[in-house]
Formats: structure tokens, sequence, C-alpha cells
């Protein structure tokens, strides 16, 4: 089975920080393109960050030098530090993978809550 539970949702302040992480089971992680996305109310899902195998990364420019996407090939997760962060950041936030060559290699989460309120 294919499994990607998010978990560190939460409510947070414009400014505060938090740290989603991404626990993946049923597939080959360290050969696994990590990322996660994000849908807020009314809009379109949009990439977030992404991180290679070879752990290059890549960011949406809204997220630029706040946000962070790491791996922990050895625990399976996938993490993303956000900082800094702003009420347009609200969203749900999704971990996805896929396998570059590997069309139907295509896995989502449930999904984490973000909130950025004050």
């Amino acid at each position: 089975q294919v499994q990607l539970v998010e978990s560190g949702g939460g409510l947070v302040q414009p400014g505060g920080s938090l740290r989603l992480s991404c626990a993946a089971s049923g597939i080959p992680f360290s050969v696994s393109v990590m990322a996660w996305y994000r849908q807020a109310p009314g809009k379109q899902r949009e990439l977030v960050a992404s991180i290679t195998s070879g752990d290059s990364t890549n960011y949406a420019d809204s997220v630029k030098g706040r946000f962070t996407i790491s791996r922990n090939n050895a625990e399976n997760r996938v993490y993303l530090q956000m900082n800094s962060l702003k009420p347009e950041d609200t969203a749900v936030y999704y971990c996805h993978a896929k396998r570059e060559g590997f069309p139907r290699f295509d896995y989502w989460g449930q999904g984490t809550q973000v909130t950025v309120s004050s």
C-alpha cells in the first residue's frame, strides 16, 4: 500500500513558523521526487516546493527565502519548514510523490490545514 500522511499543520500568527512533515510508506522513497503543494480557498492547487532524489530543490517565487523543503531518506519523510508566514500562505498543504519517467507513479497525501491569521 502507498501512503503519504501529512502532519504539523495548525493555526499560527503572521510572522510565525510551522514545520510540516510527510511520512511516506509503500514507495521507493529515496528515488522519488517529493513535493509540497497547497490549495487556498477559491484558488487552484499550486506547487510550493519540490526536492529530487539528489536533493535539488525548487520553490515557488512566493515562498522563496521563507520556506525550506528537506528530506530524510532513513525516515522516509519530507519536511517543509515555513518561516515568516503570511496570511496568503493559508491553505491546505499536500504531500506529493512522483518518479520521473513513470507517469503512473503519482501519489498524494490527504492534506493538512495551515491557517495564518491574527
